[in-house]
């Protein structure tokens, strides 16, 4: 039996008790019969499957051999020196102290992302969730603690003149705490109320649920950035009538100026995932993706890049920290001198240890 519809162009084949095949694209006819020519939409479809995996894998190469080890070393370095002199701790350290650890997170499990170039694991419920729980506590975390800092460095400003009991360590230290609950919390909340609701479902991912990428972008991005940008425009106010006191101006502004290429930085790496989710959430189809697969699934190219954009955050933030603060450059200069001064002392004591092991032995001997 075969069918044909003009209008979809597509073709039916039935061959006696066989199930149909489908047939998208050209066919021709043999002996009357008209027949599938599946080759050539196979071999379209393969080779750009075959392209995108292609620019996905490169891609994933630049990001390991680049920006991951930065981001790997450099938050690390930036954990060990500041933990290395704590007595001259800041606040604005604490919280870049803090902003390290949450990236050095994403940055390892960044790995397991970046070469998922086929999209397996998103048909892994278990890794599949937890390789989006872990992304958005990193998420959460980093854009709390950027927009605290940013209303810590309006405080910072506006008080400058008069003695501020609000920006002490110890509040330092609660507010670090604080963000992190809150941030965790966000997460898990959703994620155990989700997976209450759909426990029964096999191929069930966290990530695709519509109600979490509405938290995710809302709460994620879309609040905290109305926040810290109400903060940058106090602060820009606060600048200018500061013209008077100049110095304090500059010493100011050396900070404030870290913090907003942070800032800047993590929107221009997060705006393309958001950008991604809100199109994916905003798309207006009538009839569910093919398949049952997500989104994501149906774009994957787009979905890794937006991905390693994100992750490009987490790498690039060490950069600006050691780049634009002194006080760090500071401390990393005395830390490796450190570590120059005790590696030299212990190859001298090394040598007079030898020298007097060797000296002793030949006056035994004699």
């Amino acid at each position: 039996m075969f069918t044909y519809f003009a209008e979809n162009h597509t073709t039916e084949i039935y061959v006696g008790t066989a199930s149909p095949a489908l047939c998208n694209g050209t066919y021709f006819e043999l002996n009357g019969s008209r027949f599938c020519n599946e080759t050539r939409a196979l071999n379209l479809a393969d080779r750009s499957e075959h392209q995108q995996y292609v620019i996905g894998l490169f891609l994933s190469c630049l990001y390991t051999i680049f920006l991951f080890p930065i981001g790997f070393v450099g938050n690390i370095l930036i954990l060990v020196v500041n933990i290395s002199f704590r007595e001259k701790m800041t606040i604005p350290d604490l919280y870049f102290i803090n902003l390290a650890a949450a990236d050095l997170i994403l940055v390892v499990d960044s790995l397991i992302e970046v070469f998922n170039l086929d999209e397996k694991y998103y048909d892994i419920t278990v890794l599949c969730t937890f390789m989006s729980l872990f992304l958005q506590i990193n998420m959460y975390s980093s854009i709390f603690f950027l927009t605290w800092m940013s209303f810590d460095r309006y405080m910072a400003l506006a008080k400058a003149m008069k003695s501020n009991l609000f920006r002490t360590m110890e509040h330092a230290r609660l507010s670090c705490g604080l963000i992190w609950l809150g941030s965790i919390s966000v997460a898990l909340v959703p994620f155990t109320a989700v997976h209450w609701q759909h426990s029964g479902e096999v191929h069930f991912c966290f990530a695709d649920v519509v109600e979490i990428q509405w938290l995710e972008i809302t709460v994620g991005f879309i609040i905290p950035f109305a926040i810290i940008g109400l903060c940058y425009s106090l602060i820009a106010r606060v600048l200018i009538r500061a013209h008077k006191h100049r110095s304090l101006r500059l010493r100011r502004q050396r900070a404030l100026r870290m913090i907003f290429v942070v800032v800047l930085v993590f929107f221009i790496c997060w705006l393309p995932e958001n950008v991604f989710l809100s199109v994916q959430l905003l798309q207006k189809t009538d009839e569910p993706t093919s398949r049952g697969r997500s989104f994501r699934h149906n774009y994957p190219l787009t979905g890794h890049i937006v991905n390693l954009a994100a992750f490009s955050n987490s790498c690039l933030n060490p950069l600006i920290y050691s780049f634009l603060g002194e006080t760090f450059r500071d401390k990393l200069k005395l830390y490796m001198e450190q570590k120059t001064n005790v590696s030299m002392l212990n190859r001298l004591c090394h040598a007079t240890l030898k020298s007097v092991i060797s000296d002793s032995t030949e006056q035994s001997e004699v």
